[in-house]
């Protein structure tokens, strides 16, 4: 065991959630399973392409937020286009490459070049990136490329 790995409490539905991210991102699986008081699965360990999560059901009054988000890099329009669709689906989009899934937990799809054009020297640069991405709900890597180049 990792020394620290997120744990994940969702209200009734965390079997659900584990089968679903498992099914989004590859290289990942479900490791084991926990039994909830009635013996049927409540949670489990699950690895989502090398990052371990634990999760479990907690009940109505545990609720995520996007003060917590979970953040995958995404190298191409591709995955990007991916992720960021099969996440939302039954969710909610929102601005800046973020979602909420269907489940509530809070995502960023977000390519590795935005985080390097966010941070360039040229600070003229940087903002036209950042003025683009905060006009974009699923970021378009291309169109934030055009708009740091003026």
């Amino acid at each position: 065991m990792k020394k620290i790995t997120p744990f994940l409490m969702f209200e009734n539905n965390a079997v659900e959630a584990m089968n679903f991210y498992v099914s989004v991102f590859p290289n990942s699986r479900i490791i084991d399973t926990m039994p909830g008081p009635d013996g049927k699965p409540a949670g489990g360990t699950f690895e989502l392409d090398g990052q371990q999560f634990h999760c479990y059901n907690g009940g109505p009054h545990f609720r995520f937020s996007e003060a917590i988000s979970l953040s995958v890099a995404a190298e191409t329009q591709e995955e990007i286009d991916r992720f960021y669709i099969l996440l939302s689906e039954g969710g909610e989009q929102q601005p800046c490459g973020w979602l909420r899934d269907r489940f509530g937990v809070s995502w960023q799809v977000i390519p590795s070049i935005l985080a390097r054009l966010l941070a360039d020297a040229d600070r003229e640069i940087a903002a036209r990136a950042a003025k683009a991405m905060f006009g974009m709900t699923k970021i378009d890597i291309a169109s934030i490329e055009a708009a740091a180049k003026g």
